[in-house]
Formats: C-alpha cells, structure tokens, sequence
C-alpha cells in the first residue's frame, strides 16, 4: 500500500512538473501574424487584469455591433457612452464566487482544474483604453476583425431565439460589466488566457503556441 500510495504521488508530482514546464516554455514558440494584405484600420486590445486577458473591441463599427448582443442596460450603471467592450471566457465558478484570491475555494479550483463546472462570459464597458504594460493595441483588417468576432460570438451560449443568455447576478466587478453564459469547459489545459490566444490567432495575429497564462500571450507584444 505504501509503494503504491508513493508512485501515485510521484506521478502527481510528475504530471504538476510537466504542466508547469509546458506552461513555462510552450508560449515562447511564437505562432506569427497572418498579413492578408488589407489596410490595418480597426484597433483592439489585449488587456490583463494580471492573471486573465480579455480581447477589447470597439462597442460598434460598421462591421459588428456588439451592443445589440451586450446591451447597456444589462450592467448596473445602465450608461451608453462607451467605445470600447472588453470580452473573456473563464469557469463560471471562479468569476461568480471567488471576487478575490482570499475567496477561493479548494472546489472551485478543482472543478476549474478537472472540466467539471461551466463556463462564462465576461463583457466590461470601456470609455477609453489607456495602453501600457497590461494592456497593448494590435491594428488589424476588416476581414481580421471579422474572423475574430465570429471567434468571440461563437463561444456565447444562445437561447432559442439566438440571443445571448445574461447571468443574473450580484458579482459583477463593476458598474459596466455582465457575465453570459458560455460553451466549452475550463480546465488546466484550456484557461481564460489559453482561450484569448486563440482569439488571437483566429484573427491572424502574433500568438503563443500554446499558453495557460497571461504572460505566454503578453510577450509576443512587448515593445
């Protein structure tokens, strides 16, 4: 029992270190842009809150109109002047119930870990965006935009007329921020960052091979 209760923390102990070492090195293999030679006109952003990433879109443009799937009145504050809506996907469980570090629970993180609890969307209102070390400005074409919404839309759980599912909920983070219900599952392999380089790479630009973090995404873009 003893023998058997040690190879099974060494294969623990093994898998942990293999993750981490993936997590650490997989992101410096750079996926590189895709120039589909059109005019790089439309701005967005990557930006951090230091562990998860969000893509940040214009609110409207004669391409997409995200207010018509994200309405203002679906956030506390209700206003309409924004210009700028940042968009995530994470597990459920830790944007619901743990507002901070000091709030996590051993299972939520498992749940997150182990595929074993939904997902959600979340979608943050912005007036401006300010570039800086967590927070960086890509140009790209009109058809890049294109690919990268129908990326985005496409992770929002739909009701039966094809509308967004809103979560109703006290834990918003702000006054200008609501969480939609999701596909897909989080875990250790697929997290809120791993989701948001793909996003990236759905729209043809500088991405990570693969990466867990916010870091594996961000260091493609240091200037």
């Amino acid at each position: 029992m003893l023998l058997l209760l040690l190879k099974t923390l060494g294969i623990i102990v093994g898998i942990v270190a293999l993750y981490v070492a993936l997590g650490y090195f997989l992101p410096f293999i750079e996926i590189s842009a895709k120039d589909d030679g059109e005019k790089k006109e439309i701005p967005i952003y990557i930006y951090t809150n230091g562990v998860h990433t969000d893509i940040v879109m214009p609110v409207q443009n004669d391409l997409h109109d995200w207010s018509a799937e994200l309405p203002f009145t679906n956030t506390k504050s209700k206003k309409t002047d924004f210009k700028y809506v940042g968009i995530g996907w994470g597990d459920k469980g830790f944007y619901l119930d743990t507002p901070t570090w000091a709030d996590l629970k051993f299972s939520t993180a498992f749940k997150a870990a182990f595929w074993l609890s939904e997902s959600a969307m979340h979608c943050t209102f912005y007036r401006e965006m300010k570039e800086g070390d967590d927070c960086k400005m890509i140009m790209i074409s009109k058809n890049q935009y294109k690919e990268l919404v129908k990326f985005v839309d496409g992770k929002f759980d739909k009701n039966q007329d094809g509308k967004n599912i809103l979560i109703p909920t006290n834990a918003v983070y702000g006054d200008n921020d609501a969480f939609y219900d999701a596909q897909g599952r989080y875990s250790f392999l697929d997290t809120c960052n791993t989701w948001a380089n793909n996003a990236l790479k759905a729209a043809g630009q500088k991405a990570a091979l693969w990466t867990p973090t916010d870091y594996g995404i961000f260091l493609h873009y240091k200037k």
